[in-house]
């Protein structure tokens, strides 16, 4: 008689999307959310996507072996968001990160990570401290160079073409080629206001001239060519 061997029905492995934290404080929350939107209108149209506080797996196999950057740019993938990022299926690691660092995270931001995105071969890896707890400078960038980070002096983030600057709490992105600043949210707003008063002001003087116009037809006839 042939004994039956039962199938083990191979269990595959669970990749959480997040652990619940999302930011220090509600400077690191602002600055976390606008970076990530100002690069997200920046990539528009472009095959990239720009994920924010979202687990990054490197291992495959292994769900432990994850990571979850402030905000991560990744060029030559489909656009829009994931749950998380797994680089074996992507086939992509970052070229961009960005963490919002603090007291309580230098250790972590300039020790495990550091090492880990130069491992993993992340081109530049930035470091913003909106209440300049320990970055005097509050930005500080490292580019990959070889096998190891080297302090970026330039403030220039070659794989973004983009010039970095410190304001206030927020990082301001300026293009390179025009030095047109990437407006922030609110900015965007104001000047889409900023836009319709113009737009509606420019109706309304067409408006009046038309006005003018009708009267002295009323009184004079048409205008003498």
């Amino acid at each position: 008689m042939t004994a039956i061997t039962p199938t083990v029905k191979q269990s595959q492995p669970f990749y959480p999307s997040a652990d619940g934290a999302v930011a220090e404080t509600y400077a690191h929350l602002y600055v976390l959310l606008t970076t990530l939107e100002v690069l997200r209108q920046y990539l528009k149209g472009r095959q990239a996507t720009v994920l924010g506080n979202q687990f990054l797996y490197y291992a495959q196999g292994f769900p432990k072996l994850r990571v979850a950057p402030d905000v991560i740019v990744i060029f030559d993938v489909e656009p829009g968001g994931r749950d998380n990022y797994k680089t074996w299926e992507e086939g992509q690691v970052p070229v961009v990160i960005f963490e919002m660092t603090s007291t309580g995270t230098q250790a972590q931001d300039t020790g495990f990570k550091k090492t880990l995105y130069e491992q993993l071969e992340v081109q530049e890896y930035w470091l913003f401290d909106p209440r300049r707890e320990w970055i005097e400078e509050q930005l500080r960038g490292y580019r990959l160079q070889g096998e190891s980070y080297q302090p970026i002096t330039d403030s220039r983030s070659e794989p973004l073409q983009l010039r970095l600057a410190v304001e206030g709490e927020l990082i301001g992105f300026y293009r390179e080629d025009t030095g047109e600043k990437l407006l922030v949210p609110d900015e965007l707003v104001e000047a889409l206001q900023q836009e319709t008063q113009a737009r509606q002001q420019a109706e309304e003087r067409a408006e009046q001239a038309e006005a003018l116009l009708a009267r002295y037809r009323e009184r004079f006839g048409e205008l003498p060519e």
